[in-house]
């Protein structure tokens, strides 16, 4: 079950975490997902010659680990995510485990927003992610079945137009459509 807190039930200081190990086919479904086929993530011949030394993880997939913690432990079910800060402090990289805790660091009554700090560290105990988090949070109770996560494959088809439409950038102007 996924259970929330409400407005009411949350204290300045609680707080909620998720563990994850960062692996190859996090790569693979988050490129296949966004589109994001920088060679920083998934070339590992070209990692090995950047700033890193090595594939990275994307960014935004630590910052989605954070959204999973928003909606399903802190608050949870009926939150609405309004804002999220993000600084990106060192790389993810292939086999870390990182752990992310969302923390309750101030409630606004009025509206019933909660802004909450978000951490995420390796195992190290090193910070690679932090910022702050406003949601909207839920004001009832809210208790659902936990939806089992799909089983997904993923092709090994390298070619660009592999991923498709969704990876071209459509731009489009007074009268024209180009891509990028």
């Amino acid at each position: 079950m996924i259970t929330n807190r409400t407005f009411e039930e949350m204290k300045v200081g609680d707080s909620a975490s998720l563990v994850r190990t960062f692996t190859h086919r996090d790569i693979e479904l988050f490129a296949a997902v966004s589109g994001d086929v920088n060679p920083a993530h998934v070339d590992p011949e070209f990692a090995k010659t950047d700033i890193f030394h090595g594939v990275i993880a994307h960014g935004m997939w630590g910052a989605a680990l954070i959204s999973t913690v928003l909606g399903t432990e802190l608050p949870g079910p009926g939150s609405i995510y309004l804002d999220q800060t993000l600084q990106f402090r060192r790389p993810v990289r292939l086999g870390d485990t990182v752990t992310v805790t969302l923390t309750v660091a101030q409630k606004l009554p009025p509206h019933n927003r909660v802004h909450l700090e978000c951490k995420v560290v390796n195992q190290k105990a090193e910070e690679v992610i932090t910022g702050m988090a406003t949601v909207l949070a839920p004001v009832e109770k809210i208790s659902r079945p936990r939806v089992p996560v799909p089983e997904v494959r993923v092709e090994e088809d390298r070619t660009s137009e592999a991923l498709g439409p969704r990876s071209r950038h459509e731009h489009s102007g007074p009268g024209k459509t180009s891509r990028a």
